[in-house]
């Protein structure tokens, strides 16, 4: 049976519908469903480009690699999994006791709405992610919120990913 997850942008109110792509990440798509609803600050990508993406408790039973990308297209949700070292250090930007910050590490679920991504980062190198679901769904609507916010700025916004029905 598909399952499906919603992803919202909650102070705009926008939100988008993604299936599960179980077939090819069967093992990411279970240990996101089974760690939903996840919500948190929302943050638009620096490096990446068209990503909007939020950092959520290390979700332990995700791979490290499956259905890997680092050239993620419109409508890929990704989760990458990252060590403590990896992003906890302040230059950053993230908010100290935030989950970038957490001595477990922290878990990204990102969503890429536009072309031209490459996920690169120019302290660590190439970042693959896990697409693990595909927008079907709202992408447009998304795309305009997502792009507002690269140029008005995120604070205060949160995104969350949950199960829907």
């Amino acid at each position: 049976m598909t399952r499906f997850i919603t992803i919202t942008l909650d102070k705009r109110g926008i939100s988008c519908r993604a299936r599960l792509l179980d077939a090819e990440a069967p093992l990411t798509c279970e240990a996101v469903w089974n760690a939903l609803p996840q919500s948190g600050a929302a943050f638009h990508a620096k490096y990446a480009r068209n990503e909007l993406y939020t950092l959520v408790p290390r979700i332990e039973m995700a791979p490290h690699r499956e259905n890997p990308t680092v050239t993620p297209i419109p409508g890929d949700v990704c989760l990458f999994d990252f060590e403590p070292w990896e992003i906890g250090n302040p230059a950053y930007g993230y908010e100290p006791g935030s989950e970038a910050h957490h001595e477990q590490g922290a878990t990204d679920l990102a969503l890429f709405y536009g072309r031209n991504n490459l996920l690169i980062n120019g302290d660590v190198g190439w970042v693959p992610g896990n697409v693990f679901a595909t927008i079907d769904d709202g992408l447009p609507e998304l795309a305009v919120a997502c792009n507002d916010l690269w140029i008005q700025g995120v604070v205060g916004e949160t995104l969350t990913f949950a199960r829907a029905t």
